[in-house]
């Protein structure tokens, strides 16, 4: 089923409206400063909205609801973690960040343990987050291809052709603001699409609760066993979801590139604990969407058998919203897809730029460090196109597990610098490549769940790399005293 032609008018004319307004960013950018951090000028609140814009992608609007449609609310308690994590990262990781004139995560790690590992971790996070963006990239297309019943290829070229333009041309102010502008639109869609499934159910609230009692353990929150192959229970949730924090919002460039572009420690502070108060409403909002997608299909049906889940949220925007209302919701799923690709556009161009030596002893002038950055940029928009491209499982969990792989081993890296003094770089290396191996034995040789991986891939990191720097300075002075 087609989309109505009012509703498709509304979607293109937001394509072309975000846009223009990522391209009026463009005057200004001079310099480093400007282009990958807007000049530190963004209030505190602006970041807050622009980190949850960045963490949300189209694969979680669409995949979220998903999961409570086929299961229940236990993700929730990963979220619980999720505001661990942001304490614990304003009380151990942040002030580094501050410490010093920094324009990526992983000059941080230069600072404790040499250029070689900074381009290590560097590379982490480009290979990692190249992948797991074109995971999310691919949802775009299951968006377009349900509302226009046309080729997932041309929708992925043209939403990414879009974005990079308006990334390429504004820098980073343009990604803040326009993250801005997509979250409003995003969670006022979701909040209509909630009261409008809400009012559809015969009964209202009261049918809701029913049927998910009939239908089992479907409004439960909490599960407290101890079974790592288990998913989401509120170990994993509270304990997993803080690594997972940790590891992507304390060490990813995408995500610490918002706090360095704060005005000072105490607004990039206030920036992150804010988020995470948006972070819990908007997860509970997409998890109750789920249930009420569920109970309303028991009534009018909307997937074929052995179609997929994810496709649940698109299908009931298309068919049963009003017309212009269903374009504006549409418009807010394409909205959060393009503030996640500007934002890992800009994060993949400055690490790439400014984390290798032999691209920072080219960016003197500044003129030409902005036309390098923009090339850059041009080239990594290139590369999530490619991505984007290629048939991905399950979208919000298999993005979730793409991260997981190296950033638990990264956060390690993170913590060794942070809390050893006596590690050094041989160890440093040691610890990733283990902690790395770890987490992949993990994945493909157990059950456990990837939201334990950061944890493993963490405390293995740390530990090796403790263990072979002093095994390594053991060994150097007893050459020493033998010679």
């Amino acid at each position: 089923m087609r989309i109505h032609p009012l509703d498709l008018a509304i979607v293109i004319a937001y394509l072309l409206g975000v846009t223009a307004l990522g391209m009026h960013f463009r005057r200004g950018q001079q310099d480093a400063k400007d282009y990958f951090l807007g000049g530190r000028t963004a209030p505190w609140w602006a970041l807050a909205f622009s980190i949850v814009a960045t963490e949300t992608s189209t694969l979680t609007i669409i995949g979220t609801p998903a999961i409570s449609y086929g299961g229940n609310l236990a993700f929730l308690q990963l979220i619980f973690g999720y505001l661990l994590g942001r304490v614990l990262i304003v009380l151990l990781l942040l002030p580094g960040y501050f410490r010093g004139e920094f324009f990526t995560a992983y000059a941080l790690i230069e600072k404790r343990f040499g250029p070689r590992m900074r381009a290590v971790a560097a590379s982490t996070f480009l290979v990692t987050r190249a992948i797991a963006e074109g995971v999310r990239v691919s949802a775009i297309a299951l968006v377009v291809s349900v509302v226009l019943g046309t080729s997932e290829k041309l929708a992925v070229v043209i939403v990414i052709a879009l974005t990079v333009l308006y990334t390429f041309e504004g820098g980073m102010t343009a990604v803040i603001w326009t993250d801005v502008a997509q979250l409003l639109i995003y969670l006022t869609g979701s909040a209509v699409t909630f009261f409008v499934l809400l009012h559809r159910i015969p009964g209202g609230w009261s049918e809701v609760t029913q049927v998910a009692a009939l239908a089992g353990h479907k409004l439960q929150v909490f599960d407290f066993s101890w079974n790592l192959a288990t998913k989401y229970t509120f170990w994993s949730g509270l304990i997993g979801g803080a690594f997972l924090t940790m590891a992507t919002h304390g060490t990813d460039q995408i995500i610490v590139q918002r706090l360095l572009a704060a005005r000072s420690e105490r607004d990039s502070r206030r920036a992150l604990l804010a988020s995470g108060a948006i972070v819990l409403i908007q997860f509970t909002v997409f998890l109750l969407i789920g249930i009420l997608l569920f109970v309303f299909a028991q009534h009018w049906p909307l997937l074929h058998a052995g179609e997929r889940t994810d496709r649940i949220l698109p299908l009931f925007l298309v068919r049963e919203m009003p017309t212009g209302l269903a374009g504006l919701l549409l418009a807010s799923i394409v909205a959060v897809a393009m503030s996640n690709a500007s934002g890992s556009l800009n994060a993949m161009a400055a690490s790439s730029v400014l984390d290798f030596a032999t691209l920072r002893g080219r960016t003197a002038d500044p003129a030409r460090f902005v036309r390098l950055s923009r090339g850059m940029t041009l080239a990594w928009g290139l590369v999530l196109m490619g991505f984007g491209l290629v048939k991905w499982g399950p979208l919000l969990e298999t993005g979730l597990t793409v991260a997981s792989l190296p950033f638990g081993s990264l956060l390690g890296l993170f913590l060794l610098g942070t809390f050893d003094r006596g590690a050094n770089a041989r160890g440093a290396l040691a610890g990733m490549i283990v902690g790395l191996a770890t987490i992949l034995c993990l994945s493909r040789f157990t059950s456990v769940a990837y939201t334990w991986y950061f944890m493993f891939g963490a405390i293995v990191t740390f530990v090796t790399g403790a263990i072979a720097s002093r095994i390594g300075s053991a060994a150097s002075r007893t050459q020493v005293i033998d010679a």
